[in-house]
């Protein structure tokens, strides 16, 4: 184990978008993959399961339409999400996966045996699904259909089933395993009720547009990757500053080769143009 310090590198976008039906789901993520992608919608896939919607916006673009039939089993959509990505799409729409949460009900309600033993079975199948969806190296948008939720009161010695405002229909928790998630309301404007961007938490409701895509792009770019680091990497011309940069990144193991090669290379070139500064053994001090 080693402490490091924290830092912020480039990430791709896994945001929810919550609503009834009829509040726009599907044109307000249409809109954020827009500007996810700079105006270029045909790095755009729609996973379909809402009986076609997806083709109902075809006059913003030319984006990529995948559409799924019943049962929507977890399965089904990580298959999809790897045919888009195989693609090259930049931004999978996921539209919705309120459809598998309501497969698995149904799967569970067929199950023979102990009902509460029997959701053991049952999540690992949606964990797969879910898994698929963080692990996503494209920017992911997911939307999810939304109920009246209730909870029962205690009235004169009777329950009474009371309404609490609406809820997503999906897991418990599963909008806290997004890094974004948006609530859209019937005359679409939204709401952010968990940001891990900073940028729309404790914000007044507004209409998501293209500029909305962009702003999230902006704050997933502002960290570095790898293919930047390999880059610093190769144009140190000296070992204290191949030193310097290897403190700052001697986590990632994948570069361990980059950095190695580089300090040959340094060494190399220090050896033909001052060879009386090598010492007695013919090396320079290690980087590491």
């Amino acid at each position: 184990m080693q402490l490091r310090k924290s830092e912020r590198k480039k990430a791709k976008i896994k945001l929810a978008l919550q609503g009834s039906s009829g509040s726009g789901k599907t044109y307000s993520s249409l809109l954020l993959a827009k500007g996810l992608t700079n105006g270029d919608l045909s790095k755009v896939a729609i996973i379909d399961s809402e009986n076609g919607s997806a083709d109902l916006y075809a006059h913003l673009g030319n984006y990529n339409v995948l559409s799924l039939e019943p049962p929507f089993k977890p399965e089904k959509y990580v298959k999809a999400i790897e045919v888009c990505e195989k693609a090259g799409m930049e931004v999978i729409i996921i539209d919705s996966i309120s459809h598998c949460w309501e497969y698995l009900l149904d799967y569970h309600s067929k199950m023979a045996g102990n009902s509460f033993t029997n959701w053991a079975k049952i999540k690992p199948l949606e964990k797969v699904f879910l898994n698929k969806v963080l692990q996503s190296p494209c920017h992911i948008i997911a939307t999810m259909r939304t109920k009246q939720d209730y909870v029962l009161n205690q009235k004169d010695g009777k329950y009474v089933p009371e309404k609490v405002g609406l809820k997503s229909i999906s897991r418990d928790g599963t909008d806290y395993e997004f890094t974004l998630v948006f609530d859209v309301d019937i005359k679409h404007f939204v709401t952010s009720s968990k940001d891990r961007t900073g940028l729309f938490m404790g914000k007044p409701e507004f209409i998501i547009n293209e500029a909305t895509g962009r702003k999230i792009l902006l704050w997933c770019n502002q960290g570095e990757n790898i293919d930047d680091v390999r880059a610093k990497i190769k144009q140190c011309n000296d070992l204290e500053q191949l030193r310097e940069l290897y403190r700052q990144n001697y986590h990632i193991k994948e570069l361990e080769a980059d950095f190695k090669l580089q300090k040959e290379t340094i060494q190399s070139k220090a050896q033909l143009l001052n060879p009386q500064n090598i010492s007695n053994n013919g090396t320079i001090s290690s980087t590491q």
